[in-house]
């Protein structure tokens, strides 16, 4: 059984600790030299640059693996065309760690119009390029090539969103979960501490990383379910009754369906005893819960298996079962890539079972592999995350990019150079977000004297600081220490939101913590300024009013992010977003505290275009709404489907999530096109003189010519006639001129 729920820093120390901290950890065979070292124990190969920062994914897990003992090195954005660039550091001891960094690669080089990025964040100069597309099945694939009896472990967010088969909208089509198509040994989902100090712990004592079956946060390739497990079959929407259900099983207690002996070929797909599968002709949409593709080609399979209890997911929560011994099957990959609403059906299992408190095993079957997906990773107590981020951090680029960071000149890393992390998760449940899927519902928030710890370290540390603290947040500034009232409704909990479609009355909105945490971070000696930069969430903001006057007051540089997202109640129904009440009731907050303090102060909200569910009237009414309120954006988005994501789910199956799935339940409908898209987008800068034509062409089609014109009241200019090669007003404005 696993140990990883044990306290992160209760393991026994690795024997490689007698070496001691490195300022930075080593990318150079020179600087491991320099250090006594022979060998690295474990290398990260990122497609980041190192910043040695606690916001910088690699920095966080190599200092924290380096003060369990470890040796640690990294490879930073490997050349992947040369087979030598990922033999720098020689051949790890226990394993290489792969991430392909802070972002997905793919949403790092691409926009949302699919169009190639002329820029990278997360590298020196900015420069684009210096990583691969799928990042996490490069970089796999080439630490197998240079050292291949290394194990390898992939994570982070790349990896997270791609546990399981999932939509991938660069080539419109469901790929597999990415541990079948890097071939890594192990996957690590969400934050990763807990599962990283157990395997590698677990490693360094002799144990492959192939019997690590059961380590909550990661997923594994099986050949079939264990003895003593419970399947719950899930691989269909169209189960009949209850009542028929227990008679087409032509059994008296439908639990002790089992699951048929099959003979196994290891190069075919696996063949299921007919005569053992219940009315196995009845309806042909019901193989795909009889055939099972057991097995992966292995000279240790076994001939047949041994029977399981199979319960159909009707039944469920009628058989009593215990989630500890309790596994989900997903319908396959094959399936659901021909199958879309059976694909948005697996996207609304996975997300019920992310409590990691209640949540049950899922697999998922790949061709003649099983891939097993353990429970989530038990959050953080705060005396663990204050432990992680009160390790050394250097809080500067290494010194390979340059001797200072104005040198590095890391975007990313300016971006967030005086910023601190306060806490991790999100308990929005945003469908268009993908931080629920990665970090989890689960606030971890850090004790507010290791957060001033940090504003000290960096006050004394980092090179360039004035005084300003640029942001105290995290997912979500305001959820700070926000978490159920009661620790047993937590744990049995399984809903999507703690906030849609309203305020969960079990959820603590008591913001006196975050209050006091503001207070004593602008005591600090040396403090100046402190600014909230994160995303708030005003709907549990105007909970507190003390809260918002205390920010309005003091953390407000002139404007303040907020993201309403968009202002039609059926596009915000998709998103599990609150509507503008909410807003109104902020804004009238913000601008009664702003003004009561003598400041002249503005909101910058945030919306989506094109996400799912939304059509061209309701970007129109966002437009107008906008009109009317004044505001004319300058950064908009249109809808990203992120891997994972239930509005990705949405995208890709036109079908909600949200509820339940069957063939006959909601359709939602979508907007692919790209042409549309860009429509949708230009929505929302319906100032911009650019978009005219491409609106009075929509508006026209629509019906609503009446909303081209010069008036208060109407969207955008009526067309400019042409004339003698300028345009009418210019034409009679210069008659004007030669009258006078």
């Amino acid at each position: 059984m696993s140990k990883a729920n044990n306290n992160l820093f209760a393991y026994p120390k690795y024997w490689a600790e007698c070496y001691g901290r490195a300022k930075f950890l080593p990318m150079s065979q020179a600087e491991m030299d320099t250090l006594g070292w022979d060998s690295c124990d474990i290398i990260i190969v990122s497609g980041d640059a190192y910043v040695d920062h606690p916001s910088f994914g690699m920095a966080v897990i190599g200092r924290f693996l380096e003060s369990q003992g470890f040796r640690v090195g990294i490879i930073a954005q490997p050349d992947w065309n040369d087979p030598e660039a990922f033999k720098v550091l020689g051949e790890p001891n226990l394993f290489f760690g792969i991430t392909a960094g802070n972002m997905d690669s793919m949403i790092n080089r691409y926009t949302a119009d699919k169009k190639i990025r002329n820029d990278d964040a997360y590298t020196p100069q900015g420069v684009a390029g210096k990583r691969p597309d799928r990042a996490v099945i490069v970089y796999t694939q080439k630490c197998r090539e240079a050292y291949p009896n290394i194990p390898t472990v992939i994570g982070g967010i790349e990896a997270s969103l791609r546990r399981i088969a999932q939509y991938d909208y660069w080539s419109d089509e469901v790929r597999r979960s990415v541990l079948v198509d890097s071939a890594a040994d192990i996957l690590l989902y969400g934050n990763a501490e807990r599962a990283m100090a157990e395997i590698a712990h677990q490693v360094s004592l002799g144990r492959a990383i192939k019997e690590l079956t059961d380590i909550p946060g990661t997923a594994i390739i099986r050949n079939k379910i264990p003895q003593g497990w419970t399947e719950v079959d899930s691989t269909r929407i169209d189960w009949p009754s209850d009542k028929t259900l227990m008679q087409d099983l032509g059994q008296s207690n439908p639990y002790e369906y089992t699951a048929p002996n099959e003979e196994i070929d290891s190069n075919k797909e696996t063949v299921p005893n007919k005569e053992t599968v219940p009315n196995e002709n009845k309806d042909p949409a019901s193989k795909s819960c009889q055939s099972r593709q057991q097995g992966t080609p292995s000279d240790t399979l076994p001939t047949e298996f041994v029977p399981i209890k199979i319960v159909p997911m009707p039944l469920m929560g009628k058989a009593g079962l215990e989630n500890k011994t309790t596994v989900i099957r997903l319908p396959s990959f094959e399936k659901i890539k021909g199958d879309t609403a059976l694909y948005a059906h697996a996207s609304r299992i996975l997300h019920l079972e992310s409590n990691p408190h209640n949540a049950r095993v899922l697999v998922q079957k790949h061709g003649g592999k099983e891939v097993w997906v353990n429970t989530p990773p038990i959050p953080l107590e705060t005396s663990e995350i204050d432990g992680v981020f009160d390790l050394e951090y250097e809080r500067v680029p290494h010194p390979a990019y340059g001797t200072t960071p104005a040198d590095a000149n890391i975007p990313a890393y300016e971006m967030i150079r005086f910023s601190v992390n306060i806490m991790r998760g999100c308990f929005g449940g945003c469908t268009f977000c993908s931080i629920t899927e990665h970090e989890g519902r689960v606030i971890q928030s850090r004790s507010q004297e290791s957060v001033i710890k940090e504003i000290e370290d960096m006050r004394d540390k980092v090179p360039g600081f004035t005084g300003t603290v640029s942001d105290l947040g995290g997912p979500t500034s305001n959820m700070y220490h926000l978490n159920c009232k009661d620790d047993e409704i937590q744990k049995n909990c399984r809903k999507l939101s703690c906030v849609y479609p309203v305020i969960c009355k079990n959820l603590i909105t008591d913001h006196s913590q975050t209050t006091q945490l503001y207070r004593k971070a602008r005591a600090v000696k040396g403090v100046k300024r402190v600014a909230i930069a994160s995303g708030l969430r005003y709907d549990l903001a105007v909970v507190d009013p003390e809260y918002v006057k205390e920010l309005v007051t003091h953390h407000v540089g002139g404007y303040l992010k907020i993201a309403p997202e968009h202002s039609e109640k059926n596009t915000l129904d998709k998103m599990m977003k609150p509507e503008m009440d909410s807003y109104n009731e902020f804004k009238n907050m913000f601008e009664r505290f702003s003004k009561e303090a003598g400041k002249k102060q503005y909101l910058i909200p945030y919306f989506i275009a094109a996400h799912p569910g939304c059509d061209d009237t309701d970007m129109l009414n966002l437009a107008l709404w906008l009109k009317h309120n004044k505001f004319r954006l300058d950064q908009v988005q249109n809808f990203y489907p992120s891997p994972m994501s239930l509005a990705t789910a949405m995208y890709h199956s036109e079908k909600n999530p949200l509820h339940k799935v069957t063939y006959k339940s909601e359709s939602v409908y979508t907007e692919k096109n790209l042409d549309r898209r860009r429509l949708h987008k230009g929505f929302l800068r319906y100032h911009d003189e650019k978009n005219w034509a491409m609106l009075r062409k929509a508006l026209l089609e629509m019906g609503r010519a009446e909303l081209i014109g010069d008036g208060p009241n109407q969207l955008i200019p009526a067309e400019v006639i042409a004339k003698r090669g300028r345009s009418k007003k210019r034409y009679q404005a210069t008659k004007k001129t030669k009258r006078k």
